[in-house]
């Protein structure tokens, strides 16, 4: 493998073990695409790259209708299939067509599509400026590239509990390892730029998880990814963390959600940048 190769050569670190799907889910346009809906119109013709089970290709769906069209694709052909039942049960097969995909190599034409949207997809990718290159490509001149991340070093929480912070650091180090960047966020603006985009507007919006149900929702999922998932395999195999380790970062979880002052802050970064 070349050395080009290998830079944009990632894995995913979350996998799509049902802790990980249970959080993909939850994501709708209202709550993870906000920042782009006001550009969207009937007739729009919209790519969603690493669409996941679908959730929020569903809504793009809506909002470009009537005549409007999603393309969606991810790297993983099960999850594809999730997506594909979801947006049936929906009623939107008609307006929705999925596909297979590598965000560093789309396999469509240039100026294909008045939209590309990806949501939490340039952290876990390896070369994300060639990957905005390729979303530029295949986007209509005139058009808009929407791109979502969070920063795992932005998120913030209270009451403090030291195997968050373990959590924190041990998550960072895992997915750097497995050639992504955790702290994707803060770096969309200059890698927008670096891929040559002249137009870029930037901004950031948080999800806040605040009520016991919300609390106890985000905690058990990470405490089960962190026992349970890829990320967890990924961990003990690359010798970042060992299962008794992992155990009691899970405990922490389950321990700070416990607190009835339990609050956790996800800071996103956004770009809307004119192909």
């Amino acid at each position: 493998m070349s050395a080009e190769e290998t830079k944009e050569t990632a894995v995913y670190t979350h996998g799509h073990h049902e802790s990980v799907l249970r959080s993909h889910r939850w994501r709708t346009a209202a709550n993870s695409a906000a920042y782009l809906i006001g550009e969207l119109r009937p007739g729009m013709s919209v790519l969603d790259v690493g669409c996941g089970p679908g959730t929020i290709t569903a809504d793009l769906a809506e909002l470009v209708a009537p005549g409007g069209r999603v393309t969606a694709v991810d790297a993983a052909r099960d999850v594809l299939e999730q997506a594909a039942q979801y947006v049936a049960e929906r009623g939107l097969t008609d307006a929705v067509a999925f596909a297979t995909a590598d965000v560093h190599a789309l396999d469509f034409p240039d100026d294909s599509f008045d939209v590309v949207h990806a949501h939490q997809v340039l952290q876990h990718v390896g070369d994300p400026v060639r990957a905005l290159r390729e979303m530029r490509r295949v986007c209509r001149r005139g058009g808009i590239v929407a791109v979502r991340d969070a920063d795992y070093a932005a998120m913030t929480w209270y009451p403090a509990e030291p195997g968050l912070d373990e959590w924190q650091a041990l998550y960072r180090r895992v997915a750097r390892a497995n050639g992504g960047e955790p702290d994707a966020g803060r770096r969309l603006l200059s890698w927008a730029r670096a891929a040559g985009f002249a137009q870029v507007a930037s901004s950031a919006t948080a999800w806040c998880y605040a009520t016991p149900e919300e609390t106890a929702w985000w905690s058990s999922l990470w405490a089960d990814r962190t026992t349970a998932s890829s990320y967890a395999s990924l961990a003990t195999r690359g010798g970042h963390a060992t299962p008794a380790g992992l155990a009691a970062v899970a405990e922490s979880w389950h321990r700070w959600a416990a607190s009835p002052d339990a609050w956790f802050s996800v800071l996103n970064a956004e770009i809307l940048a004119r192909a």
